[in-house]
């Protein structure tokens, strides 16, 4: 893929990037494209790198149907190529940090035991947090991801529309998340905006950079 310079991934967020609210039906993403996407997530930045999320990208119709009622009727549920659903983990088991150690060990090539002062240390953060606090942590770490995706989608000229607007809980029931320890906190659908969505056009509205920057 052309490495793109700095001024056009800029160009990218300032012009090209919106909450798109009208999604073209008879566009979809390829599957080449949904894999680079997903990739992409994959590679996000969270603490530790522990990844206590999972990622549900829903294509099922019929799901994405219930899905909307549960989104209060939102079109771009169902209108988008897909939809994900960011869900984080409940907890963060001790296993899970042992599973993570495994990987490491096995994709850097070094014994496991060279790495048990790093598993601790996660083992005692984890240790230290109530379940209401793990769930909260694990949530943002989602939030990570999630800008990683509309800067990645922006690049690739994907549409996206970052939502909050929506029944986790109704989510989490349609998706059988909770059994798995999951919870849904933020959905993205991906895909190509309507000509008709008249919200392109409009000039992206941010407060000056005076304002919001603060260098000491």
């Amino acid at each position: 893929m052309e490495v793109l310079e700095k001024v056009d991934v800029i160009d990218r967020l300032a012009n090209f990037r919106y909450a798109t609210k009208k999604f073209d039906t008879t566009k979809k993403l390829s599957e080449e494209q949904l894999n680079n996407l997903l990739e992409a997530l994959n590679l996000s930045a969270s603490s530790y790198g522990l990844q206590p999320y999972k990622f549900i990208v829903v294509e099922n119709p019929e799901v994405r149907e219930k899905l909307k009622t549960a989104a209060y009727g939102q079109t771009q549920v169902t209108d988008a190529s897909h939809l994900i659903v960011f869900a984080h983990k409940t907890s963060i088991e001790q296993t899970y940090i042992e599973n993570y150690i495994d990987i490491i060990a096995e994709t850097r090539n070094v014994p496991r035991g060279a790495l048990e002062g790093f598993e601790q240390v996660m083992k005692g953060t984890v240790s230290n947090l109530t379940d209401d606090a793990a769930a909260y942590w694990n949530a943002r770490q989602s939030y990570i991801a999630l800008g990683n995706l509309l800067t990645y989608c922006a690049v690739e000229g994907i549409d996206t529309c970052p939502m909050e607007g929506f029944d986790a809980n109704a989510f989490d029931e349609i998706l059988g998340l909770k059994e798995k320890g999951l919870h849904a906190v933020v959905i993205a659908p991906v895909g190509f905006r309507s000509e008709e969505d008249t919200m392109q056009f409009a000039k992206k509205v941010r407060r000056p950079l005076n304002e919001i920057i603060e260098r000491v």
